[in-house]
C-alpha cells in the first residue's frame, strides 16, 4: 500500500458538483492499493499515518501526530499512486491490485480508521473526484509499508 499525505487546513472532495467529504485541520490521504496488499499492511499503514509526526508543537517543530492534535482525516482512493513510472513516457498500472480487491481493502482501511474516533471523511472508490485542499506548509509525504 502506498499513501500520499498532505497536512491541510481544509480539504474536500466533490463528485458531480456535490461535496461528499470535507475536513478542516488534519491530513488529506491519497491511498493506493498494490497486488499482494492485505489487511496486515493496511493496519500497519493506518497506524503509521495516525502516529506520523507532521504537526507543529509549542516550539514549532514537527513533533505531533494526527492523533495528538485530534485532527481530521480525508481518505481518497487513488490507484495512480501505485503506477510504475521508471520506464517510458506512459505510466503502467500492472502493480495495482484488481478493482474488487482494491475496493475491499480500501473499505477495510476506512472502517479501521473510523475506529480511531477521529473525524474520518472519504471520497468514493472508483469515482471521478474533484479534490480541493489548502496544503499547510506545504507539508507532503509519501508513505508505504
Amino acid at each position: 500500500m502506498k499513501a500520499l499525505i498532505q497536512r491541510v487546513t481544509s480539504a474536500s472532495v466533490k463528485i458531480e458538483g456535490e461535496i461528499v467529504g470535507e475536513i478542516t485541520q488534519g491530513l488529506l490521504l491519497f491511498l493506493g492499493v498494490e497486488k499482494g496488499d492485505d489487511k496486515q499492511k493496511a493496519d500497519k499503514l493506518l497506524e503509521k499515518i495516525l502516529k506520523y509526526r507532521v504537526f507543529a508543537d509549542q516550539n514549532d517543530r514537527m513533533n505531533l501526530s494526527l492523533s495528538d492534535i485530534q485532527g481530521d482525516l480525508l481518505i481518497v482512493s487513488q490507484f495512480t499512486l501505485v503506477a510504475e513510472t521508471q520506464k517510458g513516457l506512459r505510466p503502467s498500472f500492472s502493480s495495482a491490485a484488481l478493482p474488487d480487491e482494491s475496493e475491499a481493502l480500501y473499505q477495510y482501511f476506512v472502517e479501521k480508521a473510523r475506529q480511531s474516533r477521529l473525524i474520518i471523511e472519504t471520497g468514493r472508490f472508483g469515482a471521478d473526484m474533484a479534490v480541493t485542499l489548502v496544503n499547510d506548509g506545504p507539508v507532503t509525504f509519501n508513505l508505504s509499508v
